[in-house]
């Protein structure tokens, strides 16, 4: 790895950065919003989700910063949890927390598809997968 004062990030590694940081400070403060709120808001599921969301992008947003070749799979990662928060986020329904929640993780995860290096999740052996289906409960 190149040092610190080496690393240049281009424009796209530098808004990713940005929006990762964002995100996970939105995601903090979401998190202490619901719990507030309560109801469906408070939701374990949702909580959990929310938090995750928060870790994914504050440790994606550290991988990019120091150059880490690894960046993309944190990327890749941080879209995915990213996409599932913005969608529970949006399920919370009328909300200018939860909808300012939503616009953020969706803008965080487009920024981090930029970023995966176009990592797809791997197709599953088919045979192996049978074999899973075919063991006693």
């Amino acid at each position: 790895m190149a040092p610190a004062e080496a690393v240049r990030p281009d424009k796209d590694m530098q808004q990713c950065i940005q929006a990762c940081l964002e995100c996970h400070r939105v995601c903090l403060e979401t998190v202490t919003y619901c719990l507030r709120k309560g109801g469906k808001h408070a939701e374990a599921s949702h909580i959990r989700l929310l938090m995750d969301c928060a870790e994914i992008c504050q440790t994606s947003a550290n991988f990019l910063l120091r150059g880490s070749e690894l960046h993309t799979r944190t990327c890749f990662a941080c879209a995915e949890v990213c996409q599932r928060c913005a969608d529970s986020c949006a399920a919370m329904g009328e909300d200018s927390m939860m909808k300012a929640c939503e616009d953020m993780c969706r803008r965080c995860e487009e920024s981090c598809r930029k970023m995966d290096g176009g990592l797809m999740p791997q197709v599953p052996n088919p045979e192996a997968a049978q074999r899973a289906a075919d063991l006693p409960a």
